[in-house]
């Protein structure tokens, strides 16, 4: 057996603590903390492939997710109004991370980069455009192991 690459095996522990520990509103920004602790400095993702790429201390980690569509359709225009929306649910807690992507690509995005040192995320369309939100810190409690 091969063993797991710790790349690999450090992400999929931090998502796993991140996962455990959500809040039901604002659950982005500890994520984000979680993901920024355990050495995470950018995440991308490619809409509507639904493929991330995390750069990390550790070295980059690639996931595949479920796409939000097969086969060819058109690329909708970047809606900025419809986007800020579909983040304004997913804070609320009113959306689950598979209907805001579905939402954001709706809203005409194609990739969007969390840089995680920074505290921002920056949202994109195909034709250049382009909305960055900055998002709260937050302090989390470190744990005893």
């Amino acid at each position: 057996m091969i063993p797991a690459n710790p790349a690999v095996q450090n992400l999929e522990t931090a998502l796993r603590d991140a996962t455990a520990n959500q809040p039901p509103t604002q659950a982005f920004p500890q994520l984000a903390e979680i993901l920024r602790r355990a050495g995470v400095r950018t995440n991308t993702w490619w809409l509507p492939a639904m493929h991330s790429c995390y750069e990390t201390d550790l070295g980059p980690v690639v996931v595949q997710h479920a796409p939000l569509l097969h086969g060819m359709a058109e690329v909708p225009s970047f809606d900025r109004a419809a986007l800020v929306t579909a983040l304004r649910a997913d804070q609320a807690g009113q959306s689950t991370f598979g209907e805001f992507a579905a939402a954001a690509w709706r809203a005409g995005v194609v990739r969007w980069v969390v840089a995680l040192d920074d505290r921002t995320c920056t949202y994109f369309g195909v034709d250049g455009q382009s909305y960055v939100e900055k998002y709260a810190a937050v302090e989390i409690p470190l744990r005893r192991r």
